[in-house]
């Protein structure tokens, strides 16, 4: 493996993110001052706390997620779909690399920039509430899988995608969707009991409740199930893209 490609393609998508690094650092700020405005204040107004911990501070790592979940697919997707929007994959492609360094260069690059508005998000919130983390080893653990597995699927939306429209097709559809009803802003044990088994199909449960854990020690599902979850969707996207490089599907057709 040629770890010269790796940041060649890696120090390439960096620099398009440092240049708008503006807008990437003053759009998550303001974003996550006004989810505590509307949600910290005027329903937390109503709730004062969500299994021992304030409704302020429970919402900070849903919001983390749903920033980290949406920016880690929406990179990797556009990283990937560009190039092959003017053609220059084919270089790419026809270059002395193997799949894996392309995909270590694009997916490292977005993983970073989602990881860099992750930690801005949470640093916003201290100016908001109090919080304690209680393992921040398994915090920062967390965070990173999920850039990285997030990054996984939006490299594998940028190859489907036929255009730009595409492109925010699922993160809006689907992703935005699943970590609203993922317990992101509440906990799944406020639901009536019925809806607490449905919820625990949605995959995102178990990585905003093993994000969770980490900052309060306690959790909708058990830590174990969180990392068997993440694990399972990290294989499965790594299938989909040895078999997308294997068959050439949507970069060689």
């Amino acid at each position: 493996m040629s770890l010269n490609a790796i940041w060649t393609i890696y120090v390439f998508e960096m620099r398009r993110f440092f240049r708008t690094i503006t807008q990437s650092f003053i759009s998550p700020v303001l974003s996550t001052a006004l989810y505590f405005v509307v949600f910290g204040a005027a329903i937390g107004s109503r709730i004062d706390e969500v299994e021992g911990v304030s409704y302020g501070a429970f919402i900070v790592p849903g919001l983390i997620m749903l920033s980290v979940m949406t920016q880690a697919t929406t990179n990797a997707s556009f990283g990937i779909y560009f190039p092959k929007f003017i053609g220059t994959i084919y270089e790419l492609l026809s270059a002395p690399i193997s799949f894996l360094e392309v995909v270590a260069g694009y997916v490292g690059a977005a993983a970073t920039k989602a990881l860099f508005i992750g930690i801005v998000i949470l640093v916003t919130s201290f100016f908001f509430v109090d919080i304690q983390i209680a393992h921040p080893l398994a915090m920062i653990a967390f965070l990173v899988l999920t850039c990285v597995s997030f990054a996984l699927l939006g490299f594998i939306i940028g190859i489907w995608a036929g255009n730009f429209e595409q492109l925010q097709l699922i993160p809006l559809l689907v992703i935005t969707p699943l970590v609203f009803l993922g317990g992101s802003f509440y906990s799944i044990t406020m639901l009536p009991p019925v809806w607490q088994t449905i919820t625990l199909f949605n995959p995102v449960v178990y990585l905003i409740s093993g994000f969770r854990w980490s900052f309060f020690g306690q959790a909708d599902v058990g830590i174990g199930a969180s990392l068997f979850a993440i694990a399972l969707f990290t294989a499965i996207c790594l299938a989909v893209i040895w078999w997308i490089f294997r068959t050439g599907w949507r970069i060689r057709q």
